[in-house]
């Protein structure tokens, strides 16, 4: 998957959790960009595509469910997984509600976020290809309606 260099952004306050995911998914091969709050994540979502986002739940200017519903709102095929120290059901519940498509709790082992990742997105590849199909399928349809006339 990683080879196709698929764009992962991480939102995280900790520089830490940064530098420690960013760094390994590097390695893995995937493009990484890394926003501290969820106001440069936005600007950066606007101005670039990402693949997947890795965000936490607590951010310094917003909550993390608050930033999923705005990254969701702008990009709504972009896979979001949510990333806490503060796990609670509330908090997971929230985040699938809005749309987040996985929920992990800190400290996460890079091993099972990387095939988390994997997964998700060879989901989206799934569905993407899915809309292509549909979108070709429909074309070819309106094409013999128009030969047809």
């Amino acid at each position: 998957m990683a080879q196709n260099k698929k764009r992962i952004l991480i939102v995280d306050d900790d520089e830490a959790v940064l530098e420690s995911i960013g760094d390994y998914l590097a390695l893995k091969g995937y493009i990484v960009d890394t926003a501290k709050t969820g106001t440069e994540a936005i600007e950066k979502s606007r101005k670039g595509f990402f693949n997947l986002a890795i965000l936490d739940i607590r951010l310094p200017d917003m909550d993390g469910t608050e930033l999923l519903t705005k990254m969701h709102n702008t990009e709504p095929k972009m896979m979001k997984v949510m990333l806490t120290g503060y796990p609670n059901s509330q908090n997971a519940i929230d985040s699938v509600n809005r749309g987040a498509d996985a929920y992990l709790v800190k400290p996460v082992q890079l091993e099972k976020l990387f095939k988390l990742i994997e997964q998700k997105l060879a989901e989206q590849d799934k569905e993407t290809k899915m809309d292509k199909d549909k979108l070709v399928s429909y074309i070819e349809s309106r094409d013999k309606e128009f030969d047809e006339k």
